[in-house]
């Protein structure tokens, strides 16, 4: 049986589980529980009202948040010529095309993000396998199939998250440190879940942000009430 750290079992203590937390108060409540010893990255975890089963009910995107994410995001692009070495100049850590393919396919997986330009795709579609269940696969809707990769590779570092379902119809995304004021929290996890709720699609009936939780990389999660 698995056995929660001292740490956790004490911040459990703190929250109110039968209690769906405002925004600002669960992010509060958050920081509020011991720390490790590195700066946790805080995280939002959304059940959506959806059928995952269903592909026209599917969420996939991208969004900028404005505070960032206080990381240095790593991001590869497949891309030749004058816009890899744009790319290059934005600090994409890797750049290329078949060798870049086959250092990924001999297990190199050491990148957050991927990009790549639509003539190029024939060599990202072969890594699907490897891509897809990283959630790093490229696709146009969440901005990781452009022309201009370079603006790409500028966004994502600054603090673009790219998003998607999963099989069970979550969305989990990071929206900064622990580290970070307060309101730098509440304004990248306000502006994700806007951004999320625009995006309901058309097929959903009834709720659609059916259950949402903040967490630190190592606290439980604490429910919040967005209704």
């Amino acid at each position: 049986m698995e056995t929660r750290s001292r740490r956790y079992r004490n911040a459990e203590k703190k929250l109110d589980r039968a209690r769906a937390y405002p925004l600002e108060e669960a992010l509060r409540t958050v920081q509020s529980f011991d720390a490790p010893k590195f700066d946790e990255t805080v995280e939002v975890a959304i059940h959506l009202g959806i059928d995952p089963k269903k592909t026209d009910q599917l969420v996939r995107g991208a969004v900028s948040l404005p505070r960032g994410l206080g990381k240095d995001v790593r991001v590869i692009v497949f891309a030749e010529a004058e816009a890899a070495e744009a790319a290059k100049a934005e600090g994409a850590i890797a750049v290329g095309t078949d060798d870049l393919a086959k250092r990924i396919q001999d297990g190199w997986t050491d990148s957050d993000v991927a990009v790549t330009t639509p003539d190029l795709m024939k060599v990202v579609g072969r890594l699907g396998k490897i891509l897809g269940p990283q959630g790093k696969m490229p696709s146009p809707k969440s901005g990781t199939v452009t022309a201009d990769v370079a603006q790409a590779v500028r966004e994502f570092r600054a603090g673009k998250v790219e998003f998607r379902t999963d099989a069970g119809g979550n969305v989990h995304a990071p929206i900064g440190k622990r580290s970070f004021p307060l309101g730098h929290l509440l304004e990248n996890a306000t502006v994700f879940l806007d951004t999320l709720r625009a995006m309901r699609p058309s097929a959903v009936k009834g709720v659609f942000l059916a259950r949402v939780f903040v967490s630190a990389s190592m606290s439980p999660g604490v429910l919040v009430d967005v209704h």
